[in-house]
């Protein structure tokens, strides 16, 4: 008797961008996962993971700004949690890269470029990703919300059935906190690194990035604009962002939509 396929579990992900050092276009923060965790082992993603109970709390609910649930919700194409997904990407965005997407009461986006702010969020980012503090309370703690309106959503996918895990992930990007510097956190992450996303596409056609389909698509769009000013613009314009679900070909390859094979790989 064959498994049931895995319900996929919700998650979110964040694509964090800044203006390139050489002046000229602009990077894309990524992350290697560790060699040892289950799914995609030693491959390179944006900061990301499941969404956690606390994501739609509405203690959280009540420090986010610039969206509503109903907004969000409308945005993601859901009847109602969609807040959530922004939520969860700005806390796995902080746990697994050291980056905090969030303002003060002037509007101001935090910064940690002083030691003992760093020290203080760095004790802070260790109790929420081990959930002995939450998101939410931090937050109150430090007089800071979530400005939401500054991130946009982009994509959409769901994992094939058949792995170990299988994730319904919302993509998102920001443009990164200027003060502030990524640290991976040595556990999920072992290695981080800013790179131009036609380089990091490179890369991965060179086999030294291994990563996902969601990944290499997501850098494909980003590779399109010259700017961040565009790229920003571009994923807010995108209207009625598809869901796409890849699935295993009898040969062991993923399929998208439209490929040879795909249809037949339903089965």
């Amino acid at each position: 008797m064959s498994e049931k396929p895995l319900t996929p579990r919700p998650a979110a992900t964040v694509t964090l961008v800044r203006n390139a050092q050489s002046g000229q276009g602009f990077e894309v923060l990524m992350m290697q996962r560790s060699f040892q965790v289950v799914f995609v082992p030693g491959g390179y993603v944006f900061p990301g993971g499941a969404l956690d109970p606390q994501d739609s709390s509405d203690d959280i609910a009540a420090l986010c700004s610039g969206l509503t649930d109903v907004e969000a919700s409308r945005r993601l194409g859901v009847a109602s949690g969609g807040l959530a997904y922004w939520v969860a990407a700005i806390r796995e965005s902080f746990e697994e890269a050291g980056i905090l997407f969030a303002c003060n009461s002037r509007g101001e986006m935090v910064t940690l470029d002083d030691d003992a702010s760093a020290q203080r969020f760095h004790a802070y980012r260790k109790r929420v990703e081990q959930g002995e503090h939450t998101l939410a309370a931090m937050l109150r703690d430090e007089g800071l919300h979530l400005p939401l309106q500054h991130m946009a959503y982009f994509s959409h996918w769901i994992t094939p059935p058949g792995g170990k895990r299988r994730y319904d992930t919302r993509f998102f990007v920001a443009v990164a906190p200027p003060a502030q510097k990524p640290l991976h956190d040595n556990g999920e992450t072992i290695n981080h690194q800013w790179v131009r996303p036609a380089r990091a596409l490179d890369l991965h056609r060179q086999g030294e990035f291994t990563m996902l389909p969601p990944t290499v698509n997501s850098l494909r769009f980003l590779a399109e604009h010259d700017s961040i000013e565009s790229l920003m613009a571009s994923a807010r314009a995108l209207k009625d962002i598809p869901m796409i679900a890849p699935r295993i070909g009898k040969d062991g390859r993923r399929l998208l939509p439209g490929m040879p094979g795909y249809e037949e790989a339903a089965a």
